[in-house]
């Protein structure tokens, strides 16, 4: 790998998983409906501007607005508050592992959604071995637990909605010709509308301005949200959507580390098994099942070939909108 691509790479997994440090310590001064909100306005102002800068529009359809929308509600409103929620008792770094299990209900939700027609084994061992993971996380059985049952739950119900809002993009709205500035800051800006109607249910506590909190949370909206999502879009055009799938290995350990350098979060041995687990279950999901040997015939291609295909996939990456391979 060229030095400008292995840069880009560990700079956009240093981003994307420094995401649950930031969240922890923002979680400090403001509640998770603030800090999401915040986060959100300042992303999609990042995006937005860059966009509109550049002679872009955004789409104005109705009916890929409303697919929009529902990206925005499963990828970004609903998951990054239960995110937010979930590390206010529990720590970052087991939510970065759990994060990083969003490729298992990536993959199910496809196949709910009629994209994925064939599992294969690789891929079916590779869901049973990220939930394993996340089993060996969360260790129901251990008493020097490192989050509470509320906190997994969180976790887990926001990375099934983050993973889903990948595949749901991927059927509804790839491939529509939207620019990728366009639908990343459009679904931010809708997310942040959702987030605003939600304040008088989820309530509005009183701000603690601290210095920390702050920083974190602009490093959070600004940096991690906005120009980690441009970061992607480069790694895309530039290394191949394959250079850019890697980033949620790194990005899952990243979190790890961490957790344990900053905020002296435990690394015993079932989080140590755990991401191990979550590592090995994406690198199975990677793998694209072989076509029945009527496709083949058909084709005119023998199995192999097949198999030698990088995945298009782009990691759903904790939190960043999905820029969809191949938009312009």
């Amino acid at each position: 790998m060229k030095t400008g691509a292995l840069l880009r790479l560990s700079g956009l997994s240093l981003l994307w998983g420094s995401v649950f440090l930031w969240i922890k310590i923002s979680g400090y001064g403001f509640s998770p409906v603030e800090m999401v909100f915040v986060r959100l306005v300042l992303g999609a102002a990042v995006l937005m501007a860059i966009g509109l800068a550049k002679g872009l529009r955004p789409p104005r359809d109705k009916a890929l607005l409303g697919h929009m929308a529902m990206a925005a509600l499963l990828g970004n409103a609903v998951p990054w508050l239960l995110f937010a929620q979930g590390e206010v008792h529990g720590s970052s770094n087991i939510a970065g592992v759990v994060s990083g299990t969003g490729p298992v209900w990536t993959l199910g939700a496809a196949v709910v959604l009629g994209s994925e027609k064939r599992l294969g084994a690789a891929r079916a061992w590779g869901m049973v071995v990220g939930l394993l993971g996340v089993v060996l996380v969360a260790a129901p059985w251990g008493t020097d637990t490192h989050a509470s049952t509320g906190s997994i739950v969180c976790f887990v119900l926001g990375a099934i909605s983050f993973g889903s809002s990948f595949a749901y993009v991927g059927r509804f709205l790839a491939g529509r010709g939207i620019p990728v500035l366009m639908l990343a800051g459009g679904q931010l800006t809708i997310a942040a509308v959702l987030t605003l109607l939600a304040v008088p249910f989820l309530g509005l506590d009183a701000v603690e301005w601290r210095t920390d909190s702050t920083v974190s949370l602009i490093i959070l909206g600004v940096v991690c949200t906005g120009f980690a999502v441009l970061l992607n879009t480069v790694i895309i055009t530039k290394d191949g959507p394959a250079a850019a799938a890697t980033v949620i290995y790194l990005m899952t350990v990243v979190s790890v580390v961490l957790g344990a350098v900053f905020l002296d979060e435990s690394l015993g041995w079932t989080v140590l098994l755990g991401t191990a687990a979550v590592l090995v279950a994406i690198a199975l999901l990677r793998r694209k099942p072989a076509p029945a040997p009527a496709a083949e015939a058909a084709a005119g291609e023998p199995a192999a070939e097949s198999r030698t295909g990088a995945s298009a996939q782009v990691p759903p990456a904790a939190g960043a909108a999905r820029p969809v391979a191949g938009a312009k």
